[in-house]
């Protein structure tokens, strides 16, 4: 695969009219539209719309990824649920940012990578991801921090992704249950491709999160307190497609969804970064341990399962002598296999035993027997199995 570049985009709040499609069909006549999504893939050119554009006027969502490491997730959500001057404080560069158009609030963010080989499956990744604009919308900030946490997960890849003078810049509010990520907040990490170590290290400073239950009959009454003309509109604003928005609104205006109140740690970018190395160090070491401690485990059942077997063995060689030659009597490759294996238990048990010389004998003579299938003869040799 020369190239691949892979755009969708998601209309949730609002459908398109049938002018909007017809505005989007006349960017590219091979995306699959509908009045909710625009799909397309391209094997060759590039895609003639502006997604900057197209997300401030038409969609709520954008995936972008191609074959050479670039991975883009874009969000719209209305101003009025998620402040700018918040969302701003988890800006990195160009792989996290935030800007306002409308009423609304964009956020952009990107992963670069070296991609030496193609990921399957990635392209279904925003339908899993797209869980964080309504999260987002509630209060919870876990899906920018780890935005920006993966933005400067960049440097352990590419040294040169950043100057030297942001490994001072400070952590923003680190939000509560980053310990525990939702599934769409899981899809997202994956997505941005942050570093399970550098996320652990991030989440030491992350006290849990406090599930929000409202209390219904404060709740109802809180409701019955709002002013006719404003349940009017908001109920206009319903039948006009816009709920989410209203139900996100009244529920902040309330007392909102959040998960608790974020953390200021006062910790910087390098101590994150040499926090997860030294994580990374101790689970590395950890793990080559186990693996040691597992091939150790597996040589000592293989040891103790050939003692077994030359066991058998010797309570009968005459018979395994004829099993080899039956094996060898049927001129099959897969045969010839079964009777080198059994030859080579032969000559370990020969060895264990200190009878070397009458296993030397009798292997002579099967080869003089044989000598005339080379296959035979170059299994024998290849394992070792010539007379002394």
């Amino acid at each position: 695969m020369s190239e691949y570049q892979y755009y969708e985009f998601l209309a949730i709040d609002r459908p398109l009219t049938d002018q909007q499609q017809a505005e989007m069909r006349a960017l590219s006549t091979r995306a699959h539209i509908t009045a909710t999504s625009f799909a397309n893939e391209y094997h060759w050119g590039d895609f003639r719309g502006d997604p900057l554009r197209m997300m401030e006027r038409y969609y709520d969502a954008h995936l972008y990824l191609a074959n050479w490491g670039t991975h883009r997730i874009m969000l719209r959500l209305p101003k009025a649920v998620l402040d700018p001057k918040q969302a701003q404080r988890y800006c990195v560069g160009e792989q996290v940012s935030v800007w306002t158009s409308g009423g609304h609030l964009v956020l952009d963010f990107t992963s670069e990578a070296e991609e030496e080989y193609w990921e399957d499956d990635v392209e279904r990744s925003l339908s899993a991801i797209v869980g964080i604009r309504a999260e987002l919308a509630s209060g919870d900030l876990r899906p920018l921090y780890l935005a920006w946490l993966s933005a400067y997960g960049t440097w352990e890849r590419d040294e040169d992704a950043f100057d030297y003078e942001e490994e001072d810049a400070l952590e923003p509010p680190v939000p509560p249950g980053l310990g525990s990520l939702s599934a769409p907040q899981q899809a997202l990490a994956d997505f941005l491709r942050l570093d399970d170590d550098l996320l652990a290290a991030a989440a030491e400073a992350s006290p849990p999160a406090q599930p929000v239950q409202h209390d219904r009959n404060a709740l109802a009454a809180w409701i019955g307190a709002l002013r006719a003309k404003r349940k009017d509109a908001l109920l206009l604003r319903v039948i006009e497609e816009d709920g989410a928005k209203v139900r996100w609104e009244l529920l902040r205006e309330f007392g909102g969804e959040t998960t608790g109140q974020e953390t200021e740690t006062g910790r910087t970018v390098a101590e994150l970064l040499d926090s997860a190395a030294a994580r990374r160090h101790v689970r590395e070491q950890q793990e080559a341990a186990q693996r040691a401690e597992e091939q150790a485990r597996r040589e000592q059942e293989r040891r103790q399962a050939r003692e077994l077997r030359l066991n058998r063995l010797a309570q009968d060689l005459d018979s395994a002598w004829d099993v080899v030659e039956t094996s060898i009597s049927t001129k099959k490759p897969r045969e010839y296999d079964q009777a080198v294996e059994l030859l080579r238990d032969l000559h370990a048990l020969a060895l264990r035993d200190e009878h070397t010389g009458a296993f030397n004998q009798r292997l002579t003579h099967l080869r003089e027997r044989h000598q005339g299938k080379p296959s035979l003869v170059k299994r024998l040799n290849d394992a070792g199995l010539t007379a002394e």
